[in-house]
């Protein structure tokens, strides 16, 4: 599938090919902290699947629980999230944050990680009271 999409105030910009089967919905504390909720989506692929079409992200590199080295790419203007990358061992070791997708609506996840971290009440949404605008 071809997306595109870009940080908030739109510095950087991208497009890709992604797979729409490798949506997944990540738990752990770290994305927790880093998104300000209590979990964060993303796609998963390779970095040859995405090509920058404006500002380079700023990188913030953070060793998870796991051991690994995971390297957080956002707008240095507006503090976007975009993309997600670690080290080179992994081939699909790029992700792309669901909220940067032009076409997010398209892109339900498909799996769920580090689930021991989640909030008990995620799975409870349904019975909130909504409304579709504030």
């Amino acid at each position: 599938m071809k997306i595109d999409g870009q940080c908030h105030c739109g510095r950087v910009s991208y497009r890709a090919d992604i797979d729409p089967e490798r949506v997944s919905i990540c738990h752990c504390t770290d994305c927790q902290q880093l998104t300000g909720s209590p979990y964060r989506v993303t796609v998963l692929c390779a970095r040859e699947q995405i090509e920058l079409t404006g500002a380079d992200p700023k990188i913030y590199a953070k060793v998870g629980e796991n051991g690994r080295t995971r390297f957080q790419h956002f707008c240095s203007e507006c503090g976007s999230p975009v993309f997600t990358s670690g080290d080179d061992i992994q081939p699909d070791g790029w992700g792309i944050r669901w909220g940067s997708i032009r076409q997010r609506h398209d892109l339900k996840p498909r799996r769920q990680i580090w689930f021991r971290s989640a909030a008990p009440w995620t799975s409870d949404l349904r019975d909130l009271p909504g409304s579709p605008t504030e």
